[in-house]
């Protein structure tokens, strides 16, 4: 195995502390001797490597920005990005699982949980020892989750809910679902453990794209949760929307983590072809193609460092994030593509990684807020003018 050099045509490693570094090459060799060897079977056979959850957790991987009191690293928000682009250069399926344990369920708990709460879930989320998901996506909303039907209903000591979520990572194999629903007119999250009664989580099958990571559904059938499972510091819509930041933070860092991948399997393989007597990489057409790929996965990499420095001061907009996440995977994507016509036919293969990637990133193109949503987010911003109805 041929260790990963990394991509770095800038010298951002020089804008990195020491601790940033040492986080990143420690992720990287996990990557490389953990996941890179198995993640191809599993994606051909559309399973989930869930050995990987204790060992992330042993590695400080999930939660690493909470407190160490609940036994989590504190680490900085670049620090927390860098783990993600490690971890999606291995397999988006494995940075969405990281993402969805640290961004979507611990977040939540934390920010909007009691101290019991915190204390019966985050560390053992951090250690990998329980999964969670969340269920905000609904099978008729998505780009409109304050459309949702999913509701609640207090009756004596406890809530009962109804309804359903979809395209829901993590959903059947997880312990505890944060999950959105209207109590009274107004969103507010509940946590709902696994076994309750009238919960259920079945898997969604058939996917070309993440065919690595556990997709569900949620079904709440007269589900009963007690008082103790609402999370008293959710107040609307603005609460999971608030948690879509930190996870749309990790995809940006996460797609370049893909573009990375794919760059480098297609500048090793275009040195290595030979056509018409020479490398394929010494053609004009094939090194536009990889210059094209180095140019904006550099542009991804300086748009994450900032925005991860501007989170670290708390000076940054969530606008700015939706800003980066639009722009990385859109790029990550044409990469993709691009690397694939350097490998040919071979491209096609599941020999290298780039068919893999480019169907994974469909789906990264897709959810956290679609392109076109995001788009209308900046526009929406920079022009002080609403496109939405």
């Amino acid at each position: 195995m041929v260790q990963f050099g990394g991509v770095d045509y800038f010298n951002i490693e020089s804008l990195l502390s020491a601790e940033e570094k040492l986080v990143r090459d420690t992720v990287r060799d996990f990557v490389s001797k953990e996941v890179i060897p198995v993640i191809e079977k599993h994606f051909r056979e559309g399973t989930f490597p869930i050995h990987l959850v204790k060992k992330m957790g042993e590695l400080g991987l999930l939660g690493p920005t909470f407190p160490a009191k609940y036994g989590c690293a504190e680490m900085n928000n670049v620090s927390y990005g860098l783990i993600m682009q490690e971890l999606e250069r291995g397999d988006s399926s494995i940075r969405s699982f990281a993402s969805v344990q640290s961004g979507l369920v611990m977040y939540p708990i934390f920010t909007f949980g009691t101290d019991e709460q915190k204390e019966k879930w985050l560390p053992r989320l951090a250690r990998g020892e329980s999964i969670g998901c969340f269920g905000l996506t609904e099978p008729d909303f998505g780009s409109n989750p304050g459309g949702m039907k999913t509701h609640a209903e207090k009756k004596g000591n406890k809530y009962v809910l109804n309804g359903a979520k979809m395209w829901i990572t993590n959903g059947t194999i997880a312990d505890v679902a944060v999950v959105w629903a209207k109590l009274d007119g107004k969103v507010r999250g509940f946590l709902v453990e696994k076994g309750m009664k009238g919960f259920s989580a079945p898997e969604m099958k058939g996917k070309h794209s993440l065919r690595a990571s556990v997709t569900s559904e949620l079904v709440f059938q007269d589900c009963e949760i007690p008082d103790e499972n609402l999370l008293p510091g959710s107040t609307g819509l603005r609460s999971p929307l608030m948690c879509l930041d930190q996870a749309r933070y990790g995809i940006a860092w996460g797609a370049i983590g893909s573009a990375m991948a794919c760059y480098d399997a297609a500048l090793s393989y275009a040195k290595s072809r030979i056509q018409f007597d020479k490398p394929i990489a010494a053609f004009q057409i094939t090194q536009e193609k990889l210059v094209f790929m180095l140019s904006e996965i550099t542009k991804g990499q300086l748009l994450d460092l900032q925005l991860g420095r501007l989170k670290d001061q708390e000076k940054h907009k969530p606008v700015q994030v939706s800003m980066a996440k639009r722009n990385n995977v859109h790029y990550a994507l044409e990469i993709a593509r691009v690397a694939r016509t350097i490998l040919g036919a071979n491209g096609i293969l599941d020999e290298y990684p780039v068919m893999r990637h480019m169907a994974n990133l469909e789906s990264v193109y897709t959810y956290e807020g679609t392109h076109d949503i995001h788009t209308l987010i900046i526009g929406a911003d920079i022009t002080g003018l609403q496109a939405f109805s």
